[in-house]
């Protein structure tokens, strides 16, 4: 059996349809849905069981035996949190029980890092290193904090016999309907010129950067799962690494492929950058994917206009946006 948790997220759910494709349906799902239409996520995917994540461990007291890997996505992921320690007990604390249950088991340990954790990026995105990384927000350190701790248990053996962790870029893509501010400025995007037909935009507040001009790695969550699954299916090098594409876009790019997909001219308004994101704002960032393809990893990642077409036009334009 497969745990996976966040599983009625965006990208536990999708990863689950990816396994789904794949003909595994041994799955036990594992969240608590913050919002009032989450469980939509769930109605596509074939799934043995659903838990609340408090009830997580009990289960694995007396079931453990039968998990073959956990695959841990579940986490605060909103990037305003303040509460230290609820971000401490829901991205730290719980991501270290349930490694310990990993190592003590025998089973895989797959887990969600962020490149929030590389802050501005003034020491680069590169997976090689994390030493003197300095995330700009609490929910970036906390992610941190579990990497350094991962990284220390392996050091001195007390590991997973297989376990990675991943630091996703800008992920987008279907079932982060229930995000909100969080969701991907893509699903912004095209909310924004649906209801209103213009797309509004940060300006930029540094002289060296044009409006629209702020720069991402934006990775398609189909793409995300997929590596998810990859490493899933055989024995790969344990390690951190990046998810992304390895190619930094524009905002302007990303806003005006929305605009395409849904067959209108793109139009832009531009708006004030937010005084709680000033300071704390990435203005660029490109996952160094080169441990990722040297682990063996081949296969091509969607590019933003095929992503965005993809979402826009099978998922969002659709009565049943959820995949």
């Amino acid at each position: 059996m497969i745990v996976i948790t966040g599983g009625a997220g965006m990208i536990g759910s999708i990863v689950a349809w990816q396994l789904n494709r794949q003909g595994r349906d041994d799955l036990l799902l594992v969240d608590r849905p913050t919002h009032p239409e989450q469980w939509q996520n769930l109605c596509h995917r074939t799934y043995a069981d659903y838990l609340d994540k408090d009830e997580l461990f009990p289960w694995l007291e007396r079931h453990g035996a039968q998990v073959e890997a956990v695959i841990h996505m579940g986490a605060i992921s909103d990037t305003t949190e303040r509460d230290w320690n609820r971000l401490l007990e829901a991205n730290l604390r719980y991501s270290q029980r349930l490694w310990q249950f990993c190592t003590q088991q025998g089973a895989t340990f797959l887990y969600a890092s962020s490149a929030a954790t590389y802050g501005n990026g003034e020491r680069g995105y590169s997976d090689a290193s994390i030493d003197g990384l300095r995330p700009l927000n609490a929910y970036g350190y906390s992610k941190h904090l579990f990497d350094q701790w991962a990284l220390r248990q392996a050091a001195a053996g007390h590991a997973p016999p297989r376990w990675a962790g991943f630091k996703f870029f800008n992920v987008y893509g279907p079932n982060e309907y229930h995000k909100g501010r969080m969701a991907s400025v893509a699903y912004h995007a095209f909310t924004q010129f649906r209801t209103g037909g213009t797309v509004r935009l940060f300006k930029s507040d540094r002289p060296d950067v044009a409006d629209g001009m702020q720069l991402r790695d934006f990775v398609y969550v189909k793409d995300v799962a997929a590596v998810v699954a990859w490493f899933l299916a055989a024995p790969r090098p344990s390690a951190l690494y990046n998810v992304g594409t390895g190619q930094a876009r524009a905002f302007l790019d990303l806003a005006t492929a929305v605009m395409e997909s849904c067959g209108a001219r793109p139009h832009i308004t531009w708006i004030d950058m937010p005084d709680d994101l000033k300071g704390k704002y990435q203005y660029y960032t490109q996952a160094d994917i080169g441990k990722l393809r040297a682990a063996g990893y081949d296969q091509p990642f969607h590019t933003l206009e095929e992503g965005i077409r993809d979402y826009v036009q099978n998922y969002l334009l659709q009565p049943d946006p959820y995949c």
